[in-house]
């Protein structure tokens, strides 16, 4: 029977390739129109903070899967992330809704695509909080089969929820976003720079 320590490792690692899809708001290439820079400028300000509270939810259930932690502290851990990603996601959409339609070729559609796209991944977030807060703690094998469940779908998740956003990061919008500091990756210390 598998225990609930490798499965939240599953999980911690599922939600790794959710937390690219945010990170995915990034890109490289050169300068674009004035008009598309002030665009990305309006939403890559606000990308940064909320990409880092997904990584935060994110590094809290690979703490919780590294620990020998109590069922009960595993479900609190993996509620709190999956509200604080959820809450994210949310964020985020409301900054691409705010920014308006990018001034490019289908800006309109592309705007809307990522808006509910966005707004899609925070309700699914959110549910699989709900799913996370009604799994019984009491009984282990349940337990463990309700986290391998929730590991299953973040995988599919990190996998499908991300067409509109790539989209949107395509083209002159795409590289507009990748000249703005908000929307660039953030620096890892911990990994030293590889020599090219």
């Amino acid at each position: 029977m598998e225990g609930t320590e490798p499965v939240n490792k599953k999980l911690a690692l599922a939600l790794t390739s959710s937390a690219a899809l945010a990170l995915a708001l990034t890109g490289c290439g050169d300068d674009s129109g004035e008009k598309t820079d002030e665009w990305a400028k309006k939403v890559c300000d606000d990308v940064q903070p909320q990409v880092k509270k997904i990584q935060e939810a994110n590094s809290s259930i690979n703490e919780a899967s590294r620990q020998n932690q109590s069922s009960e502290e595993v479900k609190k851990t993996d509620s709190a992330a999956f509200q604080q990603i959820s809450g994210a996601y949310k964020s985020l959409a409301r900054s691409v809704d705010d920014a308006g339609a990018p001034p490019v070729d289908d800006g309109e559609k592309l705007q809307k695509d990522a808006v509910d796209e966005l707004n899609g991944l925070s309700k699914q977030y959110a549910g699989l909080k709900s799913t996370v807060d009604k799994l019984d703690t009491d009984d282990q094998s349940k337990f463990a089969q309700g986290l391998k469940n929730i590991a299953s779908k973040l995988d599919t998740l990190g996998k499908n929820g991300d067409r509109a956003l790539n989209k949107l990061q395509s083209g002159d919008v795409g590289r507009a976003m990748s000249e703005q500091k908000g929307c660039q990756r953030p620096s890892t210390s911990a990994t030293p720079p590889t020599p090219s």
